[in-house]
């Protein structure tokens, strides 16, 4: 047997296999035109940079391919160089910090409150 959301009671009921595989609210014809894609637009418009589109920004995926695929023994949240090692050790330093605090504010949480 097969079934279909009624809208009208909320439940499921019985049907035909030729309504059970057309749910309401789809259409069942396919578009006529592709939508475009966005991601492929230019940042200019073709009008403003004349008869070739430019792009902003270089294309710097293969620089990045090149740096974290070498198999130099550096882990790879540290293969840029020294903004990594900045924000690595910022990141541990405020990491530490936060435990330190916690702890002191539990041992100052257990002791008893002087009257």
């Amino acid at each position: 047997m097969y079934y279909k959301f009624s809208g009208i009671t909320q439940k499921l009921t019985g049907s035909s296999p030729a309504t059970a595989y057309s749910p309401q609210g789809l259409r069942p014809s396919v578009p006529t035109e592709s939508p475009s894609m966005i991601f492929a637009t230019p940042t200019k418009v073709v009008s403003e940079s004349g008869a070739m589109a430019e792009y902003m920004g270089a294309n710097k995926v293969p620089d990045f391919q090149r740096i974290f695929q070498t198999s130099d023994g550096i882990p790879v949240h540290m293969k840029r160089g020294v903004p990594d090692k900045l924000l690595y050790r910022t990141t541990m330093a405020l990491t530490v910090g936060g435990v330190l605090y916690c702890l002191v504010a539990l041992y100052m949480a257990a002791q008893p409150k002087n009257k």
